[in-house]
């Protein structure tokens, strides 16, 4: 019986979540009862889980992070290491649109641990797929993780519009450019 709670407990959770990240890319300002009502849970459930907003949104951030982290091999073992990272690249952008209205709530709410906890994951993720492309010869080698990873960031400042979509396409164009990506590849 236990068993049966967690779990469901987790599926809650998750739903929460998925709900909750939907709801803030389309409203930053969305209130907790109402993702709670489209999640099909009741408040006090929520609220268990997430006692304030940015408990919320920190939670949705780390899954969002973990599920980044994880997708980078994923990705590698199904593409070119370029193709990857591209795809990556946009994956990243896309989780993204959560985050643009809710930055302010997010960095008041994170800790310098919270901070530490997901930037060396998602480094890491960077780190293993730029070995890749530059093992593959599709970059040039010598490319510093973290400036990567710090331009990708400038990513989710860009708002959730069609003109800021086509603005991340451009600078994406421009990273791998940089990098030194033949643009037939991409």
């Amino acid at each position: 019986m236990n068993e049966e709670l967690r779990a469901d407990a987790r599926a809650n959770r998750d739903r929460i979540l998925d709900v909750a990240r939907a709801a803030f890319s389309s409203d930053p300002n969305v209130s907790l009862n109402s993702i709670a009502k489209t999640a099909g849970i009741g408040a006090g459930t929520l609220y268990r889980h997430f006692p304030s907003r940015e408990s919320l949104v920190l939670a949705i951030y780390r899954k969002d992070v973990d599920t980044l982290v994880a997708l980078a091999p994923t990705l590698l073992s199904k593409h070119s290491p370029l193709k990857a990272f591209r795809l990556w690249c946009e994956s990243l952008a896309q989780l993204g649109k959560m985050k643009y209205g809710v930055a302010d709530i997010l960095h008041a709410a994170a800790s310098e641990q919270d901070r530490q906890e997901t930037y060396q994951p998602m480094l890491g993720a960077v780190r293993s797929i730029l070995s890749a492309c530059e093992m593959a010869k599709e970059i040039r080698s010598g490319t510093d993780p973290e400036d990567v990873l710090v331009f990708l960031g400038l990513l989710w400042r860009i708002p959730p519009t069609k003109a800021g979509e086509i603005r991340i396409k451009r600078l994406l164009t421009i990273l791998f450019r940089g990098l030194g990506a033949d643009d037939k590849k991409l």
